[in-house]
């Protein structure tokens, strides 16, 4: 049978030969090949040329395209797969996490309480003196009530003990949440009388006064307004730290997900200036910036940039109670009527206005679902769209889809939708949601990747970096092992095997952005974009998977990351 592979291989070595006949600029060989080719996974070597895959099967049919000018790079036994596709992440806002203090918790961070999260802001603050004294605001990003020893968020006054005089704001590991001081309340003109805006709440405390915390539409604008502080000098380094680190975790194409009409400036600022290592494709809320995303959409990239669609988000965070439910939460842990199931971060009558706008002008939408409700609301709006103007190759995609029905997979499936998921939760919320969200069982089917093999539908997975780093081996152990951060495994049942894992951040994702003729695989006359493993993820203990380490990016060619 392999032997049969590699003619097979062989035989499309030889075709492109023929018609490119041309010398590669490099071979790479010495080492496990995945190409992500069902017809054939496995290669012994791979030959690229001006950017592009020109052969790959055995030695002796790609050592056909060496010259007297290929470079032939040696793997050393490690293992050489398709650069990884980002299916769901905010490139910008990996890049703002990058410039800010690490509120995360263990192992990606030191914060495990509230006095622990003040000592690494006071030592951020120290490290990073010159930048606080030329924008005037303290950040921290990745605090989770969730790993918080408190089991809540900070509030102004534990923030008011660093500084009375600068603004501080810090961002939940979510996203959906913030967290400012009394002198940030001042700087965003919020008092006891300022009213929550639809779809968010401002926290109050019993005497009326906001208590500094945020919740969905109100951090969203907070965070725009603390965010004018930052020059064009800064955001353009903020876009470049993010696309740094998704190539630090074997990105070639990282994503930025919910932009609006400030982010697309900033990216194709950072992509005029030829800033950009690795594609970025950009999603425009449709709720804010429609008129835009029909206008940038392009299947084109311009300097590595480019808008592939729209964004719709219905409602929130799942691990932080405002995601929409069908039912009450199981234990939410705050001040919580019994009844209480989350909230929509939209209407009705908008999300059925945006979905039958995305159908009626072919724009591609990606859609924010975390609870049932939502998921509901999504379904009925997709059918209705699909009534007005048909089924199409429109490629809908359900982003997280956190808290799914079994019933509400097979609708997705009857209606062209491809879920990317989230199993990044089994490890980092896994045990809160056993424990409070949905309760320990149905916190069996969170990302229930297993439901969606079951109806042959593929699917995506994906970090939402910043939300968690965009570590692509702690994605791929989340979606083969569920194992929680106390050892339990959610769902033992809704495992996937690594193959399926690493497909579904490779070929899926690619197929998902519409880009499956260019990227995902390794096959002749796709882009030469490789990541470079320091062990083959098919081969090791699946417990071991996160262990791997990613050695090298390659971009069309070039090296854009290596591990030191």
């Amino acid at each position: 049978m392999r032997a049969f592979r590699l003619t097979a291989l062989a035989l499309l070595a030889s075709s492109a030969s023929t018609a490119l006949a041309q010398n590669a600029d490099r071979i790479w060989t010495g080492g496990p090949i995945i190409t992500m080719e069902d017809e054939a996974m496995r290669a012994e070597a791979i030959a690229e040329d001006d950017g592009k895959i020109v052969a790959v099967g055995s030695v002796a049919e790609v050592m056909k395209f060496k010259g007297p000018k290929t470079e032939v790079i040696g793997l050393a036994g490690r293992t050489l797969l398709p650069g990884f596709v980002d299916a769901h992440g905010h490139v910008t806002g990996g890049g703002l996490q990058a410039m800010s203090a690490n509120l995360l918790a263990p192992p990606d961070g030191d914060v495990k309480d509230i006095p622990s999260m003040i000592t690494v802001i006071r030592q951020w603050i120290k490290d990073n003196q010159a930048m606080v004294d030329r924008y005037g605001i303290i950040l921290g990003f990745g605090y989770d009530n969730a790993s918080l020893a408190e089991a809540r968020h900070p509030t102004r006054d534990d923030l008011d003990a660093i500084s009375t005089t600068i603004p501080i704001y810090l961002i939940h590991q979510s996203g959906h949440f913030g967290a400012t001081n009394s002198v940030g309340l001042a700087k965003l003109g919020i008092t006891r009388k300022t009213p929550s805006p639809e779809g968010g709440i401002i926290r109050k405390r019993s005497d009326g006064e906001p208590d500094g915390v945020f919740e969905e539409t109100a951090h969203f604008m907070s965070l725009g307004k603390m965010f004018t502080v930052f020059d064009g000098e800064a955001v353009l380094g903020i876009v470049k730290s993010g696309t740094d680190l998704w190539a630090r975790f074997g990105y070639t194409t990282a994503q930025e997900g919910r932009a609006t009409a400030g982010t697309i400036a900033q990216l194709e600022g950072a992509a005029g200036a030829g800033l950009l290592p690795i594609d970025v494709v950009a999603y425009i809320d449709v709720l804010v910036d429609r008129d835009m995303a029909k206008a940038k959409s392009s299947p084109d990239y311009v300097k590595r940039f480019r808008v592939g669609g729209g964004k719709l988000t219905i409602d929130g965070s799942p691990q932080g109670f405002t995601a929409w439910r069908d039912h009450p939460y199981f234990a939410p842990v705050g001040e919580y009527p019994p009844d209480y199931v989350g909230y929509p971060a939209a209407t009705r009558e908008q999300v059925f206005d945006a979905v039958d706008w995305a159908y009626a002008n072919n724009v591609q939408l990606l859609t924010h679902s975390n609870g049932e409700a939502a998921s509901d609301l999504l379904i009925a709006a997709l059918g209705q769209a699909e009534k007005h103007h048909g089924k199409g190759d429109r490629r809908p995609v359900l982003i997280h889809g956190q808290f799914l029905r079994k019933d509400q997979i097979a609708s997705f499936d009857r209606l062209g939708v491809i879920p990317s998921l989230f199993p990044m939760h089994t490890f980092y919320w896994g045990d809160w949601h056993r424990d409070h969200t949905i309760g320990p069982v149905d916190a069996d089917n969170i990302s229930p990747t297993g439901w969606v093999r079951e109806r042959k539908m593929i699917f995506t997975t994906h970090h939402d970096a910043p939300v968690a780093f965009p570590d692509s081996m702690r994605v791929l152990d989340a979606t083969v092992t569920r194992r929680s951060r106390s050892g339990d495994i959610l769902g033992a049942s809704q495992r996937v095997d690594v193959m399926t894992g690493l497909k579904a951040m490779t070929i899926w994702p690619a197929y998902q952005h519409y880009e499956e003729d260019r990227k995902g695989s390794l096959k002749v006359g796709k882009l030469a974009d490789f990541v470079i493993l320091s062990a083959d993820p098919t081969a090791v203990d699946p417990e071991t998977i996160d262990q791997i380490k990613v050695e090298e990016t390659i971009k069309e060619g070039h090296t854009i990351y290596r591990r030191k």
